[in-house]
């Protein structure tokens, strides 16, 4: 299918018009100055009146913006995105709204976001803002973006500080504000200026892979009121909007508060463990028929409390929960259907995979939004398990593929601007790749990927690896994480410095990625991409200690880490029974808890591997796992085995989730052979 090519331009306001756009982009390492703080959290807004003969039979819009945008037609919502990405690929959706037009008069109108951060949210701070739209009607070009759309930046948002990692805006929401209902159709836009078109432009736009996000209306289990405060509960948590339709004078303040868990007192959590202070404020119009709030931007929460002054009133509240479209076709493995504790697993990823999964795989959706290649190879495989719907898959790969541009070695948190390498990633994506294929059978698809494969592996051959080692890493390397799951590992992996020595942890992931790539060489009829047995040799050469029958982190090292002896069994690396033994009984007995996030999941597929279903189960069903989540009141997965397993623990994050692979009916040994 070709792109559609737009008739439309980029248009934006007169702030924007003229800005060349700023390069964010580098290795990790380099020392480079990005103040980025003259275009901050800019709520800019367009409209446009049209009319229309007759109302189409079928109508289409084509439509992106940067960063963000709300569509509105006829003052309804329609639609929102796009998808984080990068400018060379910067994608367009489409959208069917025959629903919302009418013969006569019409009027859209998109409110668009440049958020002006350097974070993982998207690739902002970099100077590009705009909206691009047609409005196909009949096969007929019925509206497009250009100079005769209006234009007005939006007074109700005004910033009072940051969440997380620099990577939302708190605000300060005023319901006087001129542009409220600025999306309905009798709206007075008189004062508004012309759109002005975009001078320079770089984007290369291409459809959206992935389908538009969905809406739930989530009503409150229970509302509690203290005085002046009301606390809402919706249950669990959910990654959406705060809806609150309130009364009250003009200037009255609501103090808005929003919480993953409650505290000791029964009060709400808003300075959350994720290091989030969820706490804004909402200014009153003193209208008669009352004022909504209206978030532009999303929050992680299960709890909100409004501080409401004398003679305010709420009169209806609700969460807009946002997420991936989600149809569960999966099913439980058929020996564990009447396990009670793994029916509760079960339902625990389930319910994280169906509402913590946003328009790409967010570990956490509060402190970071970062779309990681790493653990969210995992999660984006979970997905793909339960869904049948391969498509956050394939743009989790293609957009680390698309990442290079950057670096051969690519970096690790994609579509952002915030620069980050880390070595295991791009190994791990290897894998996924495999596993899609076996998965899918897409053999064109595989070839591609095969061929920016042995490119990525060729850049860490040339770069890092000396007499079959990995070493002078200038990647960071993760190993495990929370760093305190590292069992003492005995290696300097520091963020922000090279990595010199050779260690166990990064050089089997190497193997199993090269081993990975000649599978794929097999399944294309190729030759393959390497010969692995000198790796192996290697390996085995300068980590595995004979007399202990375990592995060593690095070659200056005789410490011996629980991680750094799962990764070389999950990866096939054990020289003699003696040490694959010793190593499975050390799992069966150390168990799942031992580790974390990049160890439980090659734990479990190098037990599935190992053929000890007996096992798998055991780890499955850990009381201290999954089910301690559960027993603390997790209705989503943690960051961590437990509330106060991390220093900063996000209460819903996505990586834990992907234990539904190994609970999901489908041929493990197959997948993971």
């Amino acid at each position: 299918m070709s792109e559609y090519v737009f008739t439309g331009n980029w248009i934006t306001d007169g702030e924007f018009a003229s800005l060349k756009a700023r390069n964010v982009f580098h290795r990790q390492l380099e020392k480079v100055n990005l103040p980025c703080d003259e275009h901050l959290d800019c709520h800019i807004l367009f409209r446009r009146r049209f009319t229309l003969e007759s109302r189409p039979d079928k109508a289409e819009i084509f439509i992106s913006a940067d960063d963000y945008y709300k569509l509105y037609i006829n003052g309804e919502f329609v639609s929102q995105g796009p998808a984080p990405a990068y400018p060379q690929k910067y994608g367009y959706n489409v959208v069917d709204v025959t629903p919302f037009l009418k013969k006569g008069d019409n009027v859209l109108a998109v409110h668009t976001l440049y958020q002006g951060l350097i974070n993982r949210v998207w690739v902002s701070g970099d100077n590009r803002h705009g909206l691009i739209c047609d409005l196909v009607a009949d096969g007929e070009v019925v509206l497009k973006s250009d100079e005769s759309f209006l234009t007005h930046r939006h007074g109700a948002y005004t910033p009072t500080g940051t969440f997380g990692y620099s990577t939302q805006f708190a605000e300060r929401f005023d319901s006087s504000a001129d542009e409220i209902d600025f999306y309905r159709p009798d709206f007075d836009d008189s004062a508004w200026e012309n759109a002005k078109k975009r001078e320079y432009t770089d984007y290369g736009l291409v459809l959206q892979p992935t389908s538009s996000l969905v809406f739930e209306s989530i009503s409150p289990v229970s509302i509690q009121h203290s005085e002046n405060t009301m606390i809402i509960d919706f249950g669990s948590c959910f990654v959406g909007y705060l809806m609150v339709k309130a009364k009250g004078k003009k200037g009255d303040k609501i103090t808005v508060r929003c919480a993953q868990e409650l505290c000791d007192d029964g009060s709400i959590r808003y300075k959350l463990r994720a290091n989030c202070v969820y706490e804004e404020e909402w200014l009153l119009s003193g209208k008669e028929d009352g004022d909504t709030l209206d978030w532009f931007d999303y929050k992680s929460f299960r709890y909100a409390s409004l501080c409401v002054p004398d003679g305010a009133k709420i009169e209806d509240v609700k969460l807009i929960a946002r997420h991936y479209p989600f149809e569960l076709k999966a099913e439980m493995r058929p020996e564990y259907k009447n396990d009670r504790k793994l029916k509760a697993v079960w339902d625990l990823c389930v319910r994280t995979q169906h509402y913590g999964v946003q328009e790409v795989i967010q570990d956490c959706m509060e402190r970071e939004k970062g779309f990681y290649v790493g653990d969210g190879c995992y999660t984006a495989l979970a997905n793909m398990l339960l869904t049948k719907d391969d498509s956050i898959v394939r743009k989790l790969i293609d957009d680390a593929f698309t990442s290079t541009f950057i670096t051969p070695g690519m970096v690790t948190c994609l579509d952002c601007s915030v620069m980050q390498e880390i070595a295991e990633y791009p190994l791990m994506l290897i894998s996924l790749i495999l596993w899609h294929y076996r998965l899918c059978g897409d053999r064109e698809y595989l070839e591609r990927n095969y061929k920016g494969v042995c490119k990525l592996l060729e850049s860490y051959r040339n770069d890092y690896e000396k007499n079959g080692l990995l070493c002078e890493l200038d990647k960071w390397c993760v190993v495990e994480w929370p760093w305190n799951f590292r069992d003492g590992y005995d290696v300097d992996i520091a963020e922000g410095k090279v990595c010199h020595e050779p260690h166990v942890a990064i050089n089997a992931y190497y193997i199993e990625a090269v081993r990975c790539a000649n599978k794929m060489a097999d399944i294309l009829g190729e030759k393959p991409y390497r010969d692995e047995k000198p790796l192996v040799t290697a390996f085995i050469q300068a980590f595995y200690d004979e007399e202990r029958h375990r592995f060593t982190d690095s070659v200056v090292s005789e410490h011996v880490s629980y991680i750094g002896n799962v990764l070389p069994f999950a990866f096939g690396l054990c020289p003699d029974g003696e040490c694959f033994e010793g190593i499975l009984d050390w799992i069966n007995k150390r168990g799942v808890t031992g580790v974390s996030f990049f160890g439980a999941f090659p734990m479990m597929y190098g037990v599935v591997r190992a053929k000890r279903s007996d096992i798998l189960r055991r780890l499955l069903s850990d009381d201290g796992a999954w089910l301690r989540i559960i027993r603390e009141d997790g209705k989503v997965t943690f960051e961590g085995w437990g509330r106060d397993t991390k220093s900063n623990t996000s209460l819903f994050h996505m990586t834990l989730s992907d234990a539904a692979v190994f609970l999901c009916d489908t041929d493990l040994y197959k997948l993971f052979e």
